[in-house]
């Protein structure tokens, strides 16, 4: 698909996700009141006109016939001015699972499935209804239960008279194809500019190659019902660039048409997928005016009458136009912001080196200082706004809440309310997508196992029949707050503590758990009181699932309850993922950066205020508190750290109701910083499991490592295994293998490049395909808990590569001079991942022929190595890269 039409399919699936999302607040709103009021069909009748429209031009036919259909029933109940109680329900209940066949059917489309479902069985449900609404079948008969039925044609709205004067006859441009899909187009755009209803011949304009075949033959015929919309809609066929000729009717002629002019041969139960005569929704005052400068003199008159109609019509119409009533809302693809919000980042990484250089150290300089501070201060602006642009409100997670609440709370037989608070505050875009998941499954919980099934039990407990669940969302400083409560059964503390102990995942003896750990007890994985399975969530069933979620976008989980009164979820998660302020700090020869957000204090701590216990190990007494210690060095085996604790700091760090003290060498001090993810090569190693959640790039052009609290805590505590920092890959003896060299059958007559190079005095070979460029060895930031090969990573203008040390990774003893003036990384792009590989020296760039190239000896151990060719009289290995990035 070219980009035009994945602009006009990005644009589509925005606009239906959209529309459907209304779709779905109305249909609850009117729900809650068992009543739909005038507003709101109207409201409906115009989405599925715009959904049915738009997707008749994408050819989505399910989608169209189903939102034709829904069209056609609102149609009928606006004829009527209201829905019969006797069809409330059966509506209601239709319109939700109509929705949701929609939204699969988006769903589809958007994960690039190219096969929509059938919608037989939804259409004959909606074709039955409306028959029963229209007074043409009894409700007795009617089944409005999801089975198959026979379909029957459905009955069109009665045309209106034709009337003389205002019959158009149009004709298309044979060459311009697809005849009938152009006259759905047109049509489209002649209902958004008419206030009544039109007629067509043929009645029903449908994308067949019969009607395309018919409309080329005979035209299309359109019959207004006003002066006003045949002004309106003369313009817009005029307009229209696949219009060849058109010819306003006469009476005779209109008699002269035939009173079946076109009728399709498919089967008669076929459901409907067309445009039809149909009540249009009132044009904007906008496309009024437009249409009103292109009109010609002659018909000055006519224009008069449309103005003055509009005016009554729309006594606001005019007041809004001199108001600027156009949309100041924009569409932007996210992946832009993501690219700005990047540019950003290092817009504020730049600013910090050029005002940190130590170029500038003990000079004074008031100008620059000056000049500076107004840098930081733009730079700091800039960031918030771009930021801002990133952010939306809850609103639209929570409301999706009311589907989950009203059609549990069917199936369960539970009288459920769901009361949301500070819908309008906004959180990061990524964010707000990655806690939807968590919270559908915390509401699930609270209506499957914690609102009480017998309402006697509420009432005996003084709470009233219907159960209530709080969504709540605030700011607190850099971070935001949502609550999910309800005010049923609540969490037995007891029943909790003997699950956990039966599962094994008791760390200490009962009796030293608080209730507040008890309770946090249910975030573990594998944890769960449920009784007996359903098809919902039980309390704890998961809740490592959402924990896990949660922490993966730097929030935290909390858990209360009290037996009778309810439960109270909150997750902690903060405004954005880009930038964050944050603790420089060291051990030993790393440098790390902490979350200020997990920071309750540092201290000072003395050999006194260490407490040892045989089952939590080393603890510190703090407020009358003793707390566990982890000292980073020892976690992260890192040598050359300090020891002492009187020499060291103590830094009191808190997550989600959890906290621990971690000992580091040296803090450095506060930091804006900007979060870079992990190098890709590093997603085999988990090294958010170890508690690195990514980096970030200094003032300086160095690295530190992001820290993540509770990953450290689990870590610590172990809950997970520890790592192996000295894997390395079977050796190779590069001697045997250049020894055994043998000559082989012809691989292929082409030529290949190679790029050769030395390692530990041995000539390799690497096609070139895979280099991107090479460059001297600077600064490399290393990384704990990897294997000895991994180098470590390196700040190439801003991108965060990791380096592995070839000669480590053949199993070499020694590593790599990294102060040699000839050794050199090889910056490589291999299946998408880019990494650099430290080598002792590069030489220089050869043409071989590939049927020179030898397969390695039957005794080559090692995967790296794929062949043997020759170049200037020099046996050399030949890497292979793909191999290079498997870990």
């Amino acid at each position: 698909m070219d980009n035009g039409l994945d602009n006009m399919l990005d644009m589509y699936l925005f606009e239906t996700n959209t529309l459907l999302e209304q779709l779905d607040e109305l249909l609850l709103s009117a729900e809650s009141q068992d009543y739909f009021s005038s507003d709101q069909i109207n409201e409906i009748f115009r989405i599925m006109h715009t959904i049915k429209g738009s997707s008749a031009m994408m050819q989505f036919n399910s989608i169209m016939t189903v939102a034709h259909r829904i069209e056609d029933t609102f149609f009928v109940i606006r004829e009527n001015g209201a829905v019969e109680d006797q069809y409330s329900r059966q509506l209601f209940n239709l319109m939700f699972k109509s929705t949701d066949f929609l939204k699969v059917q988006v769903s589809i489309i958007e994960n690039g499935g190219g096969q929509e479902e059938s919608c037989d069985e939804i259409v004959a449900e909606i074709e039955e209804l409306l028959a029963c609404m229209k007074g043409e079948a009894s409700p007795a008969s009617a089944n409005f239960e999801p089975v198959i039925v026979e379909e029957t044609p459905s009955e069109q709205p009665a045309p209106t008279e034709s009337k003389s004067g205002l019959t158009v006859s149009i004709s298309f441009d044979q060459g311009g194809g697809m005849e009938s899909l152009r006259a759905i187009m047109l049509l489209k755009n002649i209902l958004d500019v008419c206030s009544e209803r039109i007629t067509t011949v043929p009645e029903e304009v449908e994308a067949t190659t019969e009607l395309t075949q018919y409309i080329i033959e005979h035209g299309l015929i359109i019959t207004f019902s006003s002066e006003e919309d045949f002004v309106s809609g003369l313009d817009v066929i005029k307009q229209d660039i696949y219009v060849d000729s058109f010819e306003i009717l006469s009476e005779g002629q209109l008699n002269a048409l035939p009173s079946e002019p076109f009728k399709s041969s498919e089967p008669e139960n076929k459901p409907v997928q067309s445009i039809q005569s149909v009540q249009p929704t009132q044009p904007t005052e906008a496309k009024v005016s437009k249409m009103e400068e292109s009109k010609p003199v002659e018909k000055e008159a006519k224009k008069a009458v449309v103005s003055e109609h509009r005016e009554e019509e729309h006594p606001d119409a005019k007041k809004a136009a001199a108001n600027g009533s156009k949309t100041n809302l924009i569409n932007v693809n996210l992946s832009k912001l993501d690219s700005l919000m990047a540019l950003v980042g290092e817009l504020v990484i730049t600013q910090s080196m050029v005002t940190s250089s130590s170029d500038l150290k003990d000079l004074k300089l008031d100008n620059f200082t000056k000049s500076a501070r107004q840098l930081r201060k733009l730079t700091n602006e800039l960031q918030d706004i771009v930021m801002s642009v990133r952010m939306i409100p809850v609103a639209g997670v929570f409301t999706k809440m009311n589907r989950i609440v009203r059609d549990m709370g069917h199936q369960l037989g539970k009288d459920v309310q769901l009361v949301t608070i500070g819908t309008d505050t906004e959180i990061d875009k990524t964010i707000v997508d990655s806690i939807q998941d968590p919270l559908m499954h915390i509401v699930r919980n609270s209506m499957d196992h914690g609102i009480e099934t017998d309402v006697n039990d509420r009432v005996a407990l003084g709470k009233p029949k219907q159960g209530t669940i709080t969504l709540k969302a605030q700011h607190t400083g850099s971070e935001v707050i949502i609550t999910i409560s309800d005010d049923g059964r609540g969490m037995d503390p007891e029943k909790i503590l003997a699950s956990a102990k039966e599962k094994g995942l008791l760390t200490k003896p009962e009796n030293e758990y608080t209730k507040k750990e008890i309770l946090m007890l249910t975030l573990l994985p594998g944890f769960s009181t449920k009784e007996q399975v359903t098809e919902f969530s039980g309390r704890g069933v998961g809740m490592d699932v959402v924990t896990k979620n949660i922490e993966k976008v730097g929030g935290t989980v909390y858990i209360s309850s009290e037996i009778g009164e309810g439960t109270t979820t909150q997750f902690k998660i903060p405004l954005t993922l880009a930038i964050i302020d944050g603790m420089e700090l060291t051990v030993g020869n790393y440098q790390f950066t902490l979350p200020i957000s997990n920071i309750r204090q540092s201290f000072k701590a003395t050999k006194e205020d260490i407490v040892h216990d045989a089952s939590r190990g080393e603890m510190v007494k703090r407020e009358d508190e003793f707390i566990t210690l982890v000292r980073l060095n020892r976690l992260y085996k890192i040598e050359n750290a300090i020891e002492d604790i009187e020499e060291g700091i103590v830094m009191w760090v808190e997550f989600g109701g959890r906290s621990y003290c971690l000992m580091v060498d040296e803090l450095i001090g506060q930091h804006q910083v900007v979060v870079k993810p992990l190098p890709l090569y590093f997603g085999a190693y988990n090294l958010r499991d170890f508690g690195i959640a990514g980096c970030t790039i200094l003032g300086d052009g160095n690295i530190s490592i992001i820290l993540d609290a509770p990953n450290i805590f689990n870590f610590a505590s172990g809950l997970f295994g520890n790592r192996n920092n000295t894997l390395k890959d079977s050796s190779i003896d590069v001697e045997t293998v250049i020894e055994e060299v043998t000559n082989e059958d012809e691989i292929n007559s082409n030529m290949l490049k190679l790029l050769t190079f030395r390692v530990n005095s041995k000539p390799f070979a690497m096609n070139t395909d895979y280099v991107m460029e090479i460059i001297n060895v600077f600064t490399i930031t290393r990384f704990p808990l990897l294997p000895d090969y991994i180098k470590g990573v390196i700040n190439l203008r801003g991108q965060i590569i990791p380096v592995i040390d070839i000669r480590l990774k053949l199993g070499n003893d020694s590593e790599t001079d990294v102060n040699s003036m000839k050794s050199c990384i090889i910056i490589l792009e291999v299946n998408g991942t880019t990494i650099g590989i430290l080598v002792d020296e590069v030489f220089l760039v050869a043409d071989v022929a590939k049927d020179t190239i030898s397969p390695p000896p039957s005794n080559n151990k090692h995967d790296l190595i794929t062949g043997i060719v020759e170049i200037e009289d020099v046996v050399h290995l030949i890497f292979d890269m793909a191999a290079l990035t498997r870990v």
